[in-house]
């Protein structure tokens, strides 16, 4: 203190004290604004998204949709679906629709996965839904059990996908999808937006922890080899016994009718 007192009176003494206010204003006001600015920026790319996203969709999606996804005769609305179900409608390549099916069919998907992204960001800015997820973020392999997911496939989802996630007959021509194949992110997406005859299960119903051990079941399924050769579905003797009832009676027959040609 003695070395400032010392000093307080020097020529330089208010110069120096106005640099240093100075400089310790800067930067509180560089720290202050740092994050406001990287917030607008991010705005702004995200508007760039939208506003890409809203192209891609007067292009090849308005003329079943409407032109403000008001829907139409042949079209659900898509207000308020959420960027969830725009992932997996369009990653999974069933939209655009191949024809006017009763039932959306999985195919190769029309649209890349930033063009996606710019219609799920699009439609998520019409009205509040369901978030989009990446498969980063489904940490299935970590936090699932396969165990619990096993007995809440087949409480939940059996009766649809079969017990095998093999996939499964429904009423008036639709049926439900094999679930072999399918990406993390899209078999939970399709959980908490429930497309086409699939219902919603909100996270009241199957918690997210019990959704990522479903999703680990369902690959644990997916990666058991089929030690017997063909899996025909995996629906155990059904399959089996109907192959053997068609293909053993139809050649019992045809003994028969070779035996009943020799003998005359």
């Amino acid at each position: 203190m003695k070395f400032l007192s010392k000093y307080r009176r020097h020529k330089f003494a208010t110069p120096l004290l106005l640099v240093i206010a100075l400089s310790a204003l800067g930067f509180t006001f560089s720290a202050a604004t740092a994050a406001p600015a990287k917030n607008t920026m991010s705005a702004s790319a995200k508007t760039t998204l939208i506003e890409e996203g809203q192209t891609i969709f007067l292009k090849g999606c308005s003329s079943c949709h409407g032109l403000n996804a008001e829907g139409g005769a042949v079209a659900p609305s898509l207000i308020g679906v959420g960027a969830a179900s725009v992932d997996f409608q369009v990653g999974t390549g069933r939209m655009p629709m191949q024809d006017m099916s009763q039932q959306a069919m999985r195919k190769k998907p029309v649209y890349n996965e930033e063009q996606t992204a710019a219609l799920a960001a699009y439609v998520a800015s019409l009205a509040p839904g369901p978030a989009s997820l990446t498969n980063e973020q489904i940490t299935w392999e970590r936090d699932g059990n396969t165990a619990d997911g096993g007995e809440l496939f087949r409480n939940n989802c059996a009766m649809c996908h079969n017990f095998a996630g093999q996939g499964g007959a429904l009423s008036q021509g639709k049926y439900a999808p094999t679930l072999m194949g399918v990406e993390p992110k899209h078999i939970y997406e399709a959980m908490i937006t429930g497309p086409q005859s699939m219902p919603v299960f909100s996270d009241k119903i199957i918690t997210p922890a019990e959704k990522l051990s479903i999703i680990k079941w369902i690959k644990a399924a997916e990666s058991e080899p089929n030690l017997g050769g063909a899996s025909l579905g995996r629906v155990g003797p059904v399959t089996e016994g109907l192959l053997i009832w068609v293909f053993g009676l139809g050649l019992l027959i045809g003994i028969a009718v070779w035996l009943t040609a020799k003998a005359r």
